[in-house]
């Protein structure tokens, strides 16, 4: 009786042992595990592929402007690839600026979640990489399974992609295979060899060049980029639509070809045999949605308009000179525009007038407005780019020179040229300066920038006949005109054409303004 109970005793201590290796192993590969379980941590928990975040890249807590999706310009990885920490990954463009986002992690890339040109979610996974680098592709599965609950939810949605993949027609077949990257480039006798700029990773551009593309009607993943490894350019561009409007000209017209081929041709709209009218939805890009909402809260700020005439004589007298110098030194400024002089001009009178460089602000607990003073003067500069409007801030201008203000201004206008701008050069601006004169127009009526409550517009500098002082002699003037516009719940008119005159003294008698250079 005692060697039954006995062996019975062994048997369900074996078969209790059984069952607990069975849960702990079964928890290793996502299976559903037993009750018993609970108390063990298998390898899944401790997985080493980690989801890297898309980070929140705005001006931070303190700004109002929240952006929630980024659009994804192009990529510096592909899946096995290895990176490490720092490791640029890829290049977003956000309503603002586009930013590069790096590694936080070293190891291998497994997975993209977005191609270039998707729209990706700030907070939610954008790529996965295994931070011990040595995860078998055949081992991911394991260590990313998705929790028991969602476990059938994401087979059904991972049978979905591979359907949707394998259903692709052909001639996507091409772009789906990644093109070689920098890294890859360089294989056997360390040549590197170029295939077809097709691609998710092949289309590597500039946000503006791809602005252009959108504008020209054109898939940058159909053109070979001439750049560096395989960078598309503008140029790239224009030939990419000059062949393709030159055959559509041709094919209409019995293959004659168009009288001017070196210019881009013009793309003439579809029209129908009753000539209806045909209204074509285009969504706007990602500067144009950030404009529509800075100028719809502008446009709640009421507006009043102060212009003035300007002679720039002297100036311009006084600029010939500087511009003489620069070019003997042979530095890195080859010459000084208006702009910086105006600028400097704006700051000084901002010294005796603070208020316009103040911002209004509403108190959440009272629900008051009051006036927030602000010591340094950053002035933004309002700048056509290839993507659309754009204003980067000279930062504390006060403490700069005309020759610094001119050095930044390249600097600035540089990055603008070719979508570099960070998010800090177009952040902070107290208040702005808008040159609309170097592409013409006489007189504007500019729209105050949120977060400020004035903007001064520059209009077309012209020649007009004027008389010499002193003498009743005709002489040439360099005459310009400055658009002032102002928050008028906290600005007068009387302040405005006190500021506007002070800035109008420097202007016309530049020799005033080393007394105050610092």
């Amino acid at each position: 009786m005692f060697l039954q109970q006995s062996s019975r005793a062994v048997r369900r201590q074996w078969h209790l042992y059984k069952r607990l290796n069975q849960a702990v192993v079964c928890g290793a590969y996502g299976q559903h595990q037993h009750p018993w379980a609970k108390g063990f941590h298998s390898t899944r928990q401790m997985r080493v592929v980690k989801p890297v975040l898309l980070a929140d890249i705005g001006e931070g807590r303190s700004s109002s402007v929240c952006i929630v999706e980024c659009e994804i310009i192009q990529w510096f990885v592909e899946p096995e690839a290895r990176v490490e920490e720092f490791s640029p990954l890829c290049e977003v463009q956000s309503d603002k600026a586009s930013v590069e986002i790096t590694s936080r992690f070293s190891g291998v890339v497994k997975k993209l979640h977005y191609e270039a040109g998707d729209m990706a979610k700030v907070g939610k996974p954008f790529v996965d990489i295994d931070i011990q680098g040595d995860a078998k592709k055949e081992d991911l599965e394991a260590l990313t399974v998705p929790e028991p609950s969602r476990r059938e939810e994401a087979g059904a949605s991972l049978q979905l992609d591979e359907e949707l993949k394998a259903g692709r027609p052909s001639e996507d077949q091409n772009a789906a295979a990644p093109a070689p990257t920098e890294a890859s480039l360089i294989k056997g006798n360390g040549q590197a060899r170029l295939s077809k700029n097709n691609g998710t990773y092949g289309s590597l551009a500039t946000p503006a060049v791809r602005h252009l593309s959108k504008e020209l009607t054109v898939d940058i993943t159909e053109i070979r980029g001439t750049g560096k490894d395989g960078r598309v350019l503008k140029e790239d561009v224009y030939k990419f639509a000059e062949d393709r409007d030159t055959s559509r000209i041709s094919s209409a017209a019995g293959g004659a070809a168009p009288s001017n081929p070196a210019s881009p041709a013009f793309s003439y709209p579809q029209t129908t045999a009753d000539n209806a009218q045909i209204e074509t939805p285009t969504p706007l890009t990602n500067v144009q949605a950030q404009m529509f909402k800075a100028m719809t809260r502008s446009l709640s700020i009421p507006h009043f308009i102060y212009a003035d005439e300007i002679d720039f004589s002297r100036l311009h007298s006084l600029r010939g000179r500087l511009n003489a110098t620069l070019a003997k030194e042979k530095g890195d400024l080859a010459k000084v525009s208006y702009l910086p002089f105006i600028i400097k001009a704006v700051s000084m009178a901002l010294y005796q007038y603070p208020i316009l460089n103040a911002r209004v602000d509403v108190d959440s607990d009272t629900d008051k407005p009051n006036l927030v003073m602000r010591s340094q003067h950053n002035i933004g500069i309002a700048m056509d780019t290839p993507a659309g409007l754009l204003v980067p801030v000279l930062k504390n201008v006060g403490s700069m020179n005309v020759y610094s203000i001119a050095a930044e201004l390249a600097r600035l206008q540089s990055l603008a040229t070719t979508g570099k701008l960070s998010v800090l050069d177009l952040s902070g601006g107290t208040i702005t300066v808008s040159n609309i004169g170097n592409i013409g127009g006489t007189y504007l009526a500019p729209v105050i920038v949120d977060k400020a409550v004035a903007i001064l517009g520059v209009g077309r500098m012209r020649e007009v006949p004027g008389f010499d002082d002193g003498s009743d002699a005709v002489v040439r003037r360099q005459i310009c005109n400055f658009s002032w516009s102002a928050d008028h719940r906290v600005v007068d008119g009387a302040t405005m054409a006190r500021a506007a005159e002070v800035v109008r003294r420097l202007v016309e008698q530049p020799d005033q303004m080393i007394l105050h250079l610092r």
